[in-house]
């Protein structure tokens, strides 16, 4: 049986591990602290090149793994709402395109925009031009930049055909990305039901 990728650092209450960042593949270390006062909420903040996550202490192993990652991806979202203005989506499409594209995809302009609520990105070959919707704005690094990449490809081929999704074969998150947006998708169009009163 593989060992448990977290291992117990010297207080039991507390356990570190090396894990992916939630935006790309470099890692990052994660230290869990467990907290008997704690029942019920879970928080998380970056100190240094780590990660602190505050659980309660009686949290199971596998909810502490759920947790750890909703809390990176809760961050990750935080920090990319914070930082990414038009000057550093411009500078992370160049990254993918180099990275992913060979270098290939070459956008003239990369921009935030609010007038697309139909669409996450958008990109006009001809002007070399490639716009993403607000709405993604808070969303987790690898959902930004896996539409940037899918627009990106786009300056290289027009349509969506095979010669299209093979050259988004190579982000490994891929399938992760569009099942987070489609997930975007579905819940807002759940109806909206009130709140239930407590009594």
């Amino acid at each position: 049986m593989p060992a448990d990728p977290l291992r117990r650092a010297a207080d039991p209450q507390r356990r570190t591990a090396a894990r992916p960042a939630t935006g790309g593949s470099a890692t990052s270390a994660v230290e869990v602290r467990r907290s008997s006062r704690r029942r019920r909420t879970v928080s998380a903040y970056r100190e240094g090149d780590r990660t602190i996550v505050l659980i309660p202490a009686r949290m199971s192993e596998a909810e502490e793994r759920r947790w750890v990652t909703v809390m990176l991806d809760k961050l990750a979202a935080q920090e990319s709402r914070r930082m990414l203005g038009d000057g550093e989506l411009a500078e992370r499409a160049e990254r993918l395109s180099l990275q992913y594209l060979d270098g290939r995809a070459r956008p003239a302009t990369v921009r935030w925009v609010t007038n697309q609520n139909t669409r996450w990105g958008s990109c006009t070959p001809a002007e070399g031009s490639i716009r993403l919707s607000h709405r993604l704005q808070g969303m987790p690094e690898y959902v930004i930049d896996y539409v940037l990449l899918h627009e990106l490809a786009h300056l290289l081929v027009p349509g969506h055909g095979q010669r299209f999704w093979q050259l988004l074969e190579s982000y490994p998150r891929t399938e992760r990305a569009r099942g987070y947006l489609e997930g975007v998708v579905a819940a807002e169009r759940l109806p909206h039901l009130p709140a239930a009163r407590t009594e």
